[in-house]
């Protein structure tokens, strides 16, 4: 990945930045949770709908995002012990890692599980696969537990931007942030 003289991140890497993280966090907070009989029940058909709906949404995120970095130039990372910046890549690959684990899961465990994805507006994609119920309701497990982590693992994320703003004063938050919110023109560093 090229770095760049600039000291933040293009007005696409941030846009994609802050959607996914807003997508992922509405998820969350619409997944259904519980038992099978809970999650694919008539009362929790909308919620289940949006949530399936926001998880492909954020599968199509972060495919955009990987090839947006593949070319895209960053700011190169700021002066910081070897430990600090071994955590910070460890954190962004165990987030990117997460952004394709989670979607994949339920999708996976979904259709396993014999259920159709059933997206907003009625929108519903078959299984392709053969119903293995047992290996579903494993990877429905699972993608419970990934999304408990991104979770933890986000907040950390936003916690070590949050200690490099007001510690380290290094401009590591503001890189990702957008100039309007900023107060900040266009061509302004």
């Amino acid at each position: 990945m090229p770095t760049n003289a600039s000291p933040r991140y293009s007005a696409i890497g941030q846009s994609l930045h802050w959607a996914t993280a807003v997508v992922v966090l509405i998820a969350f907070a619409f997944g259904p949770g519980g038992s099978e009989h809970r999650v694919y029940s008539s009362a929790a058909d909308f919620d289940r709908q949006l949530h399936e709906t926001l998880g492909l949404l954020v599968l199509a995120l972060v495919l955009l995002r990987v090839v947006w970095r593949l070319g895209a130039r960053t700011p190169a990372p700021p002066a910081a012990p070897a430990w600090m910046a071994r955590a910070a890549r460890f954190v962004q690959w165990a987030l990117y890692g997460l952004l394709f684990a989670l979607p994949l899961t339920a999708v996976a465990g979904a259709w396993l599980e014999g259920h159709a994805l059933t997206l907003l507006a009625g929108l519903e994609i078959g299984s392709p696969v053969a119903e293995a119920h047992a290996a579903g309701a494993t990877l429905a497990e699972v993608h419970t537990w990934l999304g408990d982590t991104i979770l933890w693992l986000a907040g950390l994320h936003a916690s070590a931007a949050l200690f490099h703003h007001l510690v380290l004063r290094d401009g590591v938050l503001v890189s990702m942030l957008p100039r309007w919110l900023l107060g900040q023109r266009p061509g302004t560093r």
